[in-house]
């Protein structure tokens, strides 16, 4: 019974592998990852349009657009007509770079906004709060199953 099997060293899972199928490209290509900066698309124009408010905002932010020498694999991608000379701007999109550090800061920033936003909301609610009929301001739940 053992000398009919095929040894484990000698068998390959190439067989059962699923053909590769086409994928449509990606619009935006992937920039090459520099350690300690974050990377993100902003928008320049929208429906041929320019859009300076939005681009002068997340300059004012912290983002700035990424060179041309820094991602070489970008130069043929670049929009030659760009506003923003030796920077990427691929359809109205500007490839631009800020530090993980600013981003961590903006998360955390938000994030006590919103505490304090949802404390206010929490606060006015059970400024309504009457002895005779109380509310309930529960912050956690729980889930039960079948009858017990």
């Amino acid at each position: 019974m053992a000398d009919t099997r095929i040894p484990r060293e000698v068998s390959t899972r190439q067989q059962e592998e699923r053909p590769k199928t086409w994928t449509p490209p990606e619009l935006l290509p992937e920039p090459d990852k520099q350690a300690g900066y974050a990377y993100r698309w902003i928008r320049t124009s929208m429906m041929n349009a320019a859009d300076p408010r939005n681009v002068s905002s997340k300059l004012r932010e912290g983002w700035e657009p990424v060179t041309i020498e820094e991602q070489p694999k970008f130069r043929l991608l670049a929009d030659p007509d760009s506003r923003f000379k030796g920077s990427i701007e691929i359809g109205g999109l500007l490839l631009c770079k800020a530090p993980e550090e600013m981003i961590e800061q903006r998360a955390k920033y938000e994030a006590d906004q919103t505490a304090a936003q949802a404390d206010a909301v929490d606060n006015s609610f059970m400024r309504q709060n009457d002895a005779r009929m109380p509310l309930f301001s529960e912050k956690k739940s729980t889930v039960t199953f079948g009858n017990k």
